[in-house]
């Protein structure tokens, strides 16, 4: 049986040793946000911190810190909501297996919520300015909620059957918000708390929002499920958790999760906006201030024993990495059966999620044919750009399972190489422009909007790949230090106009991908800075160039090297940097005798 409640869960991790206490005081301002990133680079334990500066609620954070430990939380649970998740997809191998499925039944039943009187979140109220007031990135616009479980129905519909349970970020101080009465509500598109509000607009009314922090983790794990429109995240939550979701009913409110330890409760009007951020985001720059839907705060609950879960986001890999791994293992079997012919799609984490996609698919329907190009490939690639938060990627680059029936898809040099061998630049890029990108990603032409390339590749192997550069290699003085990453993709700097290097290009035709990067030592010394570099600083339509280009009948390609141009443009937001102070007071934590000493 699972978590009742987030102080069960904190009493578990720290009997197994999986939990620290910090008794010295921690300053939420930067402080407690540089320690868990720290702690989670070192793959440490949860974090309990019992002193919080300008809060009287103590603070805990990295409990999903290790996919390990991510794991034991649903140990209890996590194979029967494999199983129902399987039933679901496929009801036949259910009558085929009974007594397997059957197994799965207690989670089915835990699916439906329980109401109830009262409970434990209403045993307090305080205010907005007394809870702890987060703040993770130098250049914030105050402090935020990191880890809520935003709860929304439909005004037309109201009811937890259609009801939405998503992880959207809240302001609670700074910029033009009325302190202690109004918060701010950051979501992007393709979300389904954005429905709501477009009801609400339609209706011409304001609608309620209640949003709940802490409580048992499959209430947070469940707001970031990427579940069909229409279906309760409630469901999942109580299926995950292993026990029915207990909520309350109250005239003047959306129903309360019972065991959650706070619960902010209010109205958003939907005609009303205010600029929310900046705020340091897991693409690992700043998103800036936009104008986003306000709440207006009503209540405050909290339970006695409350406690503040919080994580930190940035440049991935953080804490959250641990909740794409864990989606993936419950939901990666419903691939095939939602996209017929997809056998596998990879939200590569490195490189901020929605950027890049990778996938492989399948050529199924000419198995005749002896032109060995991308076609059924195409029609799926236009598939996964339909579903939901996939359609905000970037960069989808898919293969053909038959070339390489042993190829994974999470082993990232084996899947660029394995495209890299076979892609035909003239051929295999297919741009979409004028299109919606992640409202996070600032390498567009402005917000939430940019552009794609599904970039395919079919059929034999037609080229090796270098994996040093050519002996005796010249370029102009202004193209610099570059570098091989990877076989077949080498990374430049350079400060000077596209044109120049077009035309010097040649002594590097072998390498198939070439990066315009600001800094190549950095580029090539892993394969994370790759990734990101990359795919965060680029914006497909824009960005990426050819030797030897070439269009017809409004197809782009080239004959040559394919480039693409990953430096730092003025229109970008900033990266994330942390404040160097606040970096040596957490090192002083660290020394002989200090709290996190071992850890860090």
């Amino acid at each position: 049986m699972g978590y009742r409640n987030l102080r069960e869960c904190i009493v578990d991790l720290e009997r197994s040793g999986q939990l620290v206490r910090i008794e010295t005081e921690i300053d939420p301002h930067l402080e407690a946000a540089e320690i868990q990133r720290r702690v989670y680079q070192a793959q440490g334990p949860a974090l309990l911190f019992n002193r919080v500066k300008g809060s009287r609620f103590p603070m805990v954070s990295n409990l999903f810190g290790t996919i390990d430990r991510a794991r034991d939380l649903f140990r209890d649970t996590l194979d029967l909501v494999q199983r129902l998740v399987d039933i679901k997809l496929d009801p036949a191998r259910a009558l085929q297996h009974p007594f397997q499925s059957a197994r799965a039944l207690p989670a089915a039943w835990a699916m439906r919520p329980k109401f109830v009187r009262s409970g434990p979140i209403l045993d307090h109220e305080t205010t907005i300015s007394e809870l702890p007031q987060l703040v993770c990135w130098p250049d914030d616009g105050g402090a935020f909620i990191t880890l809520p479980a935003v709860y929304s129905e439909d005004v037309t519909q109201p009811g937890w059957q259609s009801s939405n349970l998503g992880m959207y970020r809240i302001q609670l101080s700074g910029g033009e918000y009325e302190p202690n009465k109004e918060i701010g509500l950051h979501y992007q598109i393709h979300r389904g708390i954005g429905v709501h509000h477009t009801q609400a607009v339609r209706e011409g009314k304001p609608f309620r929002v209640n949003i709940f922090v802490g409580g048992p983790p499959a209430l947070p794990l469940a707001a970031v499920m990427p579940l069909p429109e229409g279906l309760s995240e409630l469901t999942f939550a109580g299926a995950l958790g292993g026990r029915r979701m207990r909520l309350i009913r109250r005239p003047d409110s959306l129903p309360l999760a019972v065991e959650a330890d706070f619960c902010i409760t209010g109205t958003v009007d939907p005609e009303r906006l205010l600029p929310e951020g900046p705020f340091g985001d897991h693409l690992g720059y700043y998103s800036l201030a936009h104008d986003f839907p306000v709440l207006n705060v009503e209540h405050v609950y909290h339970r006695s024993d409350a406690i503040w879960p919080f994580t930190v986001v940035g440049r991935p890999p953080q804490e959250d990495t641990a909740f794409g791994q864990l989606i993936h293992e419950i939901t990666g079997s419903a691939i095939p059966q939602v996209l017929p012919g997809v056998k596998a799609v990879h939200a590569v984490d490195a490189a901020g999620v929605h950027p890049l996609l990778l996938a492989i698919g399948s050529e199924r329907y000419t198995p005749y044919s002896k032109e060995q190009r991308p076609q059924e490939l195409l029609t799926q690639a236009n598939a996964i750009l339909g579903q939901g938060q996939l359609s905000l990627a970037k960069y989808l680059l898919i293969v053909n399972e038959a070339d390489n029936p042993s190829l994974d898809i999470h082993d990232i040099p084996a899947f660029l190489k394995h495209l890299l061998e076979r892609v035909d630049w003239t051929r295999d890029l297919h741009f979409q422009t004028r299109t919606t990108i992640d409202t996070l990603d600032y390498s567009g032409s402005g917000l939430n909007t940019g552009s794609k390339v599904v970039i395919a590749a079919s059929g034999p192997k037609h080229r090796d790949l270098p994996t040093e550069l050519p002996s005796g290699l010249t370029l102009p003085d202004e193209y610099r230090n570059p570098r091989v990453c990877l076989p077949g993709v080498v990374a430049i700097e350079t400060s000077s106009p596209l044109s120049n290097l077009k035309s010097q290009i040649s002594n590097l035709k072998s390498f198939p991908l070439i990066l315009l990067v600001d800094d190549s030592e950095f580029v090539a010394a892993t394969l994370n800075n790759l990734l990101w570099v990359t795919f965060t600083r680029s914006n497909p339509a824009a960005d990426i160039h050819g030797v030897d280009s070439f269009t017809e009948d409004k197809h782009w390609g080239c004959r040559g090297s394919l480039i693409i141009d990953a430096r730092l443009k003025s229109h970008h937001a900033p990266p994330l940097i942390e404040d160097p102070e606040v970096t040596k007071r957490v090192d002083q934590l660290a020394v002989k005798g200090g709290p996190l000493e071992g850890i860090i």
